[in-house]
């Protein structure tokens, strides 16, 4: 394995530990739980993210093939963890907050943890 290969998986390395040390950080610091949200889905995802290209990195250093288990895991990753911290949002949004805490959602369907969904139309 040449040098540059070597400084891309360490520099991979150091970046993901750095994202994932202040996600956990701001995991445990943040007290609401919708501030809370952000750490673990933002910082920790490209923790996990760094991890795996280095891990990419390093195998196809070594075999001379693309290992494509990290790249599905990276990409499984990266649609999940927004969709997830959706949930979490409008979960705890349905829990702890009344429709009138809520500010004007500029729509004609309202916010939709309290109105029903619109009816479907015909031809749509």
């Amino acid at each position: 394995m040449g040098f540059i290969t070597e400084l891309l998986i360490a520099v991979s390395l150091v970046v993901s530990g750095v994202f994932g040390l202040v996600g956990s950080y701001g995991l445990v610091k943040l007290t609401n739980s919708l501030q809370r949200l952000h750490a673990p889905t933002k910082a920790t995802t490209l923790g996990v993210g760094g991890v795996l290209v280095a891990s990419m990195i390093y195998f196809y250093a070594k075999t001379g093939h693309l290992s494509v288990h990290e790249l599905l895991i990276s990409v499984f990753l990266l649609l999940t963890a927004p969709i997830t911290a959706n949930f979490i949002a409008k979960t705890y949004m349905a829990r702890n907050l009344r429709e009138t805490d809520l500010p004007d959602s500029q729509s004609t369907c309202g916010w939709s943890i309290y109105d029903e969904p619109p009816e479907s139309r015909p031809g749509s």
